[in-house]
């Protein structure tokens, strides 16, 4: 068996409707989207989720549970994360934006302590964990929060 032998079995491919292409065809004239009215435009068609003036199902739903306004979302880097960067480096939020671990699009950035490092870091940031804090001093490293 070679490649150019390779083909789906029968009746697994349906070819395309061609619509459009003329009154034996039986999807010709209109291109079966009816007489008239907002579907049969070009561009026509209603936006997702409306029901014809309806209430839609996203209001007739209650709401449930509280939506907090003023929650903070920190990016999560982990200890294991910092072995990228150079020793005896300082590294605050500008560095681990350039770096690509996080996206500046967050309240801050908080440490977690998944893997090991294993050079001396000085480290300024809004969060960290406890067990994140003692791997840094435990590789001479130094937490500053700010």
């Amino acid at each position: 068996m070679r490649l150019n032998e390779l083909a789906p079995e029968k009746g697994q491919r349906k070819n395309r409707k061609r619509v459009g292409r003329g009154v034996a065809s039986g999807s010709g004239k209109t291109a079966g989207r009816g007489n008239k009215g907002q579907n049969c435009r070009s561009g026509g068609g209603v936006r997702p989720g409306y029901e014809g003036g309806q209430m839609p199902i996203h209001r007739r739903l209650p709401k449930r549970g509280f939506k907090n306004p003023f929650k903070k979302v920190f990016s999560i880097v982990n200890v294991q994360d910092l072995n990228r960067f150079e020793a005896d480096s300082i590294i605050d939020e500008v560095a681990f934006i350039k770096s690509g671990l996080v996206k500046g699009d967050r309240d801050g950035i908080k440490i977690l302590g998944k893997g090991d490092v294993q050079i001396p870091v000085t480290v300024r940031i809004n969060k960290v964990s406890e067990s994140a804090r003692q791997k840094i001093e435990a590789a001479g490293g130094k937490i500053e929060v700010i």
